[in-house]
C-alpha cells in the first residue's frame, strides 16, 4: 500500500504510531513516533531550525521519538505500515 503524506500526517497528529519502512541502507525499521502537539515540544525561535524546515523537502516526514525526545525523518515512499501504537 502506498501512504500519502496526508494519511501519515493526520495519523500522527492523532497520537503516537509505529511506523515501518524502509531506510537508505535497505534495512527494515519501525519507529514509535508521533507529531501530536500534547506531546511534541513547543517550537523555540531559531533561524537555522526555521530555515531547514522551509527548506525540508516534501518526500521526506520529519516526526518526534518521544522515547528518544528528538526528531527524526523517513521517507514517505518507503513506508510499509503504520498502526496506533499500544500505550
Amino acid at each position: 500500500m502506498k501512504y500519502t503524506r496526508e494519511y501519515l500526517h493526520e495519523s500522527l497528529v492523532n497520537g503516537v504510531c509505529d511506523v515501518t519502512f524502509t531506510k537508505i541502507d535497505g534495512t527494515e525499521r519501525v519507529m514509535r513516533c508521533t507529531l501530536d502537539p500534547a506531546i511534541v515540544p513547543q517550537p523555540v525561535a531559531n533561524p537555522v531550525v526555521e530555515r531547514k524546515i522551509k527548506e525540508s523537502r516534501i518526500e521526506v516526514m520529519s516526526v518526534w521519538v518521544p522515547e528518544l525526545k528528538a526528531w527524526r525523518s523517513f521517507r514517505i515512499e518507503n513506508v510499509s505500515g503504520i498502526d496506533l501504537a499500544g500505550t
